[in-house]
């Protein structure tokens, strides 16, 4: 479908309207790398601009790279990953957001393996530095996506469940790029810290070419602040691999239907998860510089 085929707002029953993100961020408690990056993060714009697919999921709420920007303001962080929406046809909402930050940021896409080189080359120059693939993709799709970008050393970021990442996990090691999973592997939290998904994560981990987004602790069963449950698989990554780890907000928490995060919550659980400033700062900083090439 291309975007002329998408459907007027109006002319058909709208999917669920998601929730307003929280506006204010309340401080995380320890002082921020100057370069601390938000590496998960979806930016939005006007349907009218950039209509949605038909069978979306979800209808965002209506804010976008403003909000967005407040909230980094009010937390010093200056640094961001946009990651493209599934909601939209093409990777334009993301290409403007980058194009807007004049090379601050940096963008995932979402794509298929018979894009054009051109493509590839027009996205890496304007600051994408991988593409997304969510739950159901095949071991062949994610292999053919992989061959596609590797020439432009980007990675694969992979939105699995738990379960797939039992049956992928070493499979995912073996690409010809470097691998980011996604809101700690969307693990349920209450099949426990010994649960198969969870060893096979860390033993991906321990390679060196996977790393795991400490994101969206809200999306894993247990969807109350502080996300006690979670604790504990935060601090085995970082035990095991700290310098495969980045933070993300997942900003504007799109589709969750839970109490509504606070970003500066969010961030301030690392000072939990990991009490020594200098690992706080190779996760929000140092580690996301080397991955996405700022």
């Amino acid at each position: 479908m291309t975007r002329s085929e998408s459907i007027a707002p109006g002319t058909a029953p709208e999917p669920p309207l998601c929730q307003s993100p929280d506006a204010s961020p309340v401080a995380p408690g320890f002082e921020l790398p100057e370069l601390a990056c938000d590496c998960h993060a979806h930016i939005y714009g006007p349907p009218e601009r950039y209509p949605y697919r038909e069978n979306r999921r979800y209808t965002p709420a209506p804010v976008g790279l403003a909000q967005y920007r407040q909230a980094l303001d009010m937390l010093g962080i200056r640094r961001a990953v946009i990651v493209q929406p599934t909601i939209y046809h093409d990777n334009q909402a993301t290409l403007d957001v980058l194009q807007e930050m004049a090379g601050q940021w940096r963008g995932i896409a979402k794509l298929k393996a018979d894009v054009s080189d051109a493509e590839l080359t027009r996205l890496d120059v304007a600051g994408f530095r991988g593409v997304r693939l969510h739950a159901g993709a095949s071991i062949e799709e994610i292999d053919a996506m992989a061959r596609r970008v590797a020439p432009l050393g980007w990675h694969l970021q992979l939105h699995l469940n738990g379960r797939e990442l039992a049956l992928l996990g070493a499979r995912l090691t073996q690409l010809p790029v470097d691998v980011v999973i996604d809101h700690f592997g969307r693990l349920t939290v209450e099949d426990g810290i010994d649960q198969p998904a969870f060893r096979g994560l860390l033993a991906m981990l321990e390679t060196g070419r996977c790393w795991v987004k400490l994101s969206a602790p809200f999306r894993l069963g247990d969807p109350v602040p502080p996300y006690a449950a979670v604790a504990p698989y935060a601090r085995a990554m970082i035990a095991t691999r700290p310098d495969r780890l980045v933070w993300g907000s997942d900003w504007p928490h799109a589709s969750f239907k839970g109490t509504m995060p606070n970003m500066g919550v969010l961030l301030g659980l690392l000072s939990e998860w990991a009490p020594d400033a200098h690992l706080r700062n190779q996760i929000l900083s140092g580690n996301p510089a080397r991955l996405y090439r700022f």
